[in-house]
């Protein structure tokens, strides 16, 4: 070790440097001696013809149907996935169909319900308002026996004739009462089957209208599952109010 100044010098260890070089040159002797075994050897291959027995015309001819087996089998490939395809968007298409005809059939329950609840009511309101219309007639028949009092003899001849001619009087009044009451439930009644014949043909042509509508939406999503069908289909359908459809 010399010092020199600003700097040291050591000086090499010859021993180290000595076992070091050997070290390197046993490691590349060994290097090439594996090189020497992994060195590929050479073939020595008795001649024969190759092919076997077939000719190369059979050989050629076994390729072609190779060839064209293979394309038939891609072929079929193709047309299964398409196949699965449709069948999976038909099943989609036809999920789609059961929950529309479950909504139209639970609209259709509620609005029948509504027309049952409603010719209930009134029903009931028009039996209170005849009642109502007797109860008054009734009430009026009293009064006008009151104001009748006989003010002679009874045993009078006069008074008898006067009490016949009152008894006959009230008789038609009966019978007129009695016809107004029997023309009074006959109007109720054609009033109340004119009222459903109009309410069952609105009913009926609601019904048609909706079911135009909904057979209207179930043919788009059909012509939408097909390759050739309706390409600008689009939009949200819903239903507006319960009465038709709408598109957005």
């Amino acid at each position: 070790m010399r010092f020199g100044g600003a700097y040291t010098l050591i000086a090499p260890n010859k021993d180290r440097r000595e076992q070091i070089q050997r070290i390197a040159e046993e490691e590349l002797e060994n290097l090439k001696k594996w090189k020497e075994q992994q060195r590929a050897k050479s073939v020595h291959l008795v001649p024969t013809q190759l092919g076997g027995c077939q000719s190369e015309t059979q050989v050629r001819q076994k390729q072609q149907l190779q060839l064209m087996q293979s394309k038939y089998q891609q072929k079929l490939k193709r047309e299964e996935a398409v196949r699965l395809k449709k069948e999976t968007q038909g099943a989609e298409i036809q999920k789609m169909k059961a929950i529309q005809r479950e909504k139209s059939n639970k609209l259709e329950e509620k609005k029948r319900l509504q027309e049952n609840l409603r010719r209930e009511a009134f029903r009931e309101h028009q039996q209170l308002k005849t009642a109502e219309f007797l109860s008054r007639l009734e009430t009026e028949r009293p009064n006008r026996r009151t104001c009748q009092i006989p003010l002679r003899d009874p045993h009078s001849s006069t008074w008898a004739r006067n009490q016949a001619y009152k008894a006959s009087l009230k008789e038609e009044e009966n019978q007129k009462l009695q016809k107004m009451k029997e023309e009074q439930h006959l109007k109720s009644e054609l009033l109340e089957f004119k009222r459903q014949q109009q309410a069952e043909g609105k009913t009926k042509t609601h019904q048609a209208e909706q079911r135009r509508v909904n057979n209207a939406f179930l043919d788009r999503l059909q012509g939408k599952s097909q390759p050739g069908g309706l390409g600008n289909f689009g939009g949200d359908w819903n239903m507006n109010s319960g009465n038709s459809w709408e598109k957005f």
